[in-house]
């Protein structure tokens, strides 16, 4: 008696929008259990070479909490201008949550998740808001609550 592999096709893929409220919750545990939901491995179906994931909202961002020293400590590096000596721009976790919260949050989910086309593909189910409104209440999402 043999077995065969289940893989997901495309057309048989249901996606569902999660509503997560970040708000005084640690940012790698956060961000590592919204990668999960991105990658669809929640679902019995996940296959890894297809994206089989839902939808995320991410309200909140910036009541988001790191532990220890690492809001004054952790910098954030970017290359504005790519290929050029001395263009690297470096700035602390406090700036950064000053000016655009929503991109702690995205940073740390991008790196949890495949550095590959299917991993950028994953990356636009995930909208991440500063606050508690967002724009889509016509998905009509279901609110999820993270372990902690």
């Amino acid at each position: 008696m043999s077995q065969r592999t289940y893989s997901a096709k495309a057309k048989d893929i249901k996606r569902e929008w999660h509503l997560v409220d970040v708000s005084d919750q640690i940012l790698g545990r956060v961000a590592s259990q919204i990668a999960f939901i991105l990658k669809g491995k929640h679902k019995p179906m996940y296959t890894p070479s297809i994206d089989t994931g839902d939808h995320v909202i991410v309200i909140n961002a910036r009541k988001v909490k790191v532990t220890g020293t690492k809001a004054t400590s952790k910098t954030y590096h970017r290359h504005p201008k790519a290929g050029f000596p001395g263009a690297l721009k470096t700035t602390t976790y406090d700036k950064l949550m000053e000016r655009h919260p929503e991109d702690i949050i995205k940073n740390a989910v991008r790196r949890m998740l495949p550095r590959s086309a299917l991993g950028r593909q994953m990356m636009t189910k995930l909208k991440v808001y500063a606050d508690d409104k967002h724009t889509h209440e016509a998905q009509k999402p279901v609110a999820k609550k993270l372990l902690s």
